[in-house]
């Protein structure tokens, strides 16, 4: 796989520690980490960045107030929502591929291991995405950083939620709800799609990942629902202006 690859490259083991560490402490850093990071990683925010350096505003006091992908969309227009796109998705595949490397130092060949330093860092790079520490912890909705690590780590379930979440919005034209309803999908189909798919039971890592993860982000969505109840949540306009009043990411 990929990581294990990648982990042979870097190199990394106990040495870089100066090699005199007990085992169980060794273990103990990588995990330590993994969390830092990603969780620094998770708290770089493009869409903070563009629209300081590129307008000379924070994106958090226009449209929405949401330092996601929609409202860059919305208030900025395609270019910074590019940029924004791809720096989340480059900051959570860092993650993932150096969590994978951390944790998996001391035997790069063992693909378990490899995979729960993985899912650790991103987990932490979704919880940087939303209480990012640069940004007084205010940040976005973790929806991106969420997404991309699940296409990286479980790719057959990124194309599920993917399925769900484009069929909800088309019906809907919610995408709050939309994202929410994938969210809350995600543990029940990796419990799912590895059991009776791949005919490989989920390791723990795996479904504590799901879980915590759409836990988050339905939590970061509680305004939307709200609104939704009250038929107050402005719909998308497939054919023109995003109208959420509360931006995704």
């Amino acid at each position: 796989m990929w990581y294990s690859w990648l982990s042979k490259q870097i190199g990394i083991n106990a040495i870089a520690f100066g090699g005199n560490i007990p085992p169980e402490w060794a273990s103990t850093l990588e995990l330590f980490a993994c969390v830092v990071v990603g969780y620094l990683l998770g708290s770089i925010n493009p869409s903070i960045i563009v629209s300081r350096r590129l307008y000379g505003k924070d994106i958090r006091e226009s449209g929405s107030g949401n330092a996601g992908l929609t409202n860059m969309l919305r208030v900025y227009g395609k270019k910074a929502a590019l940029f924004t796109l791809g720096g989340d998705m480059l900051k959570t595949a860092l993650s993932v591929a150096l969590g994978a490397c951390i944790y998996g130092v001391e035997n790069w060949t063992v693909v378990d291991r490899c995979m729960e330093g993985a899912y650790l860092a991103a987990l932490f790079c979704v919880l940087g995405h939303i209480a990012p520490i640069y940004y007084k912890f205010r940040g976005g909705k973790g929806v991106l950083a969420a997404a991309t690590a699940i296409l990286l780590l479980d790719p057959f379930v990124f194309l599920l939620l993917f399925a769900v979440f484009a069929l909800v919005l088309i019906f809907t034209r919610y995408v709050s709800m939309s994202s929410i309803t994938a969210a809350f999908l995600y543990p029940a189909l990796t419990y799912i799609t590895h059991n009776y798919v791949m005919e490989v039971p989920p390791a723990m890592f795996t479904m504590l990942f799901s879980v915590v993860c759409a836990v988050m982000v339905i939590y970061m969505h509680r305004e939307n629902i709200r609104r939704v109840a009250n038929g107050k949540e402005n719909k998308l306009s497939f054919g023109g202006k995003k109208k959420t009043d509360e931006d995704e990411e």
